[in-house]
């Protein structure tokens, strides 16, 4: 009973509970609902490459989440199990998405790694081939 308490934050919410509830947003199609409950306000998401390489506070994931709806179309999108390790977990995904600009469809492997402070998630780092 020590070690569960000492995972909870101030939400009531332990890592392992905010991974599995991000899991089944995400695979329900309601990010926004991630965002809204399990996103501190001071976020920071980093990505491989630019345009959105790294973006800070609610209003730099606003505007990531726009520049992909603008950029790519999701044909197809499956989500592992979360991985827990203390404030850390990992999750990934697979996706088959067309480029709008350029009509080019193509599927990929993202591993996604999440750090939860205080009950939200407050760091985000994906990870995936750039074909660099």
């Amino acid at each position: 009973m020590l070690f569960l308490a000492s995972n909870l934050n101030n939400t009531g919410m332990n890592t392992q509970e905010v991974a599995d509830q991000l899991v089944a947003y995400c695979r329900n199609n309601e990010e926004h609902k991630a965002y809204a409950e399990l996103y501190s306000p001071e976020i920071t998401s980093v990505e491989m490459a630019e345009p959105m390489k790294e973006v800070h506070r609610m209003e730099g994931i606003q505007q990531k989440g726009q520049w992909w709806q603008e950029n790519f179309e999701v044909h197809g999108l499956k989500v592992s199990d979360p991985m827990v390790a203390d404030n850390h977990f990992t999750v990934k995904f697979w996706m088959d998405t067309t480029h709008k600009p350029s009509g080019q469809r193509s599927q990929m492997n993202e591993l996604a790694v999440y750090q939860v402070k205080d009950g939200k998630i407050w760091r985000e780092q994906f990870f995936y081939d750039t074909q660099e």
